[in-house]
């Protein structure tokens, strides 16, 4: 079976971080969007030290997915140089794992069909 894989991202604020997450289920690029509200950030960017209040969004997904949701987040995401971090699984529950991979569609999962 697939490795799980976790996406770290962060947002400027839990409505944009929610809006991009559904999108990115819907579309079955990762199973499930957790969004941690509340941090503070104090980072490097263009020469200056800043400070910030962030949202940190953990994205829930598997290795063969990792470029394709990578795409889609730096597309949807309003940061001109967002953090996208993938954090292998060096283990996972088998039941987390096969749920992850039933909810992206990969090998072996139910594929969505015509309806009718």
């Amino acid at each position: 079976m697939e490795r799980p894989l976790l996406v770290y991202t962060t947002f400027a604020d839990a409505e944009t971080a929610l809006a991009v997450g559904e999108d990115l289920v819907r579309e079955r690029l990762c199973a499930c969007v957790n969004v941690l509200p509340g941090m503070a950030s104090v980072y490097a960017w263009k020469g200056a030290i800043e400070r910030g209040r962030e949202v940190v969004a953990i994205l829930k997904t598997r290795e063969g997915l990792a470029d394709a949701l990578g795409a889609a987040l730096k597309a949807r995401h309003p940061y001109e140089t967002p953090i996208i971090l993938h954090l292998p699984v060096a283990g996972a529950d088998p039941d987390t794992a096969a749920w992850i991979v039933a909810e992206t569609g990969g090998e072996g999962a139910p594929q969505p069909g015509p309806t009718g």
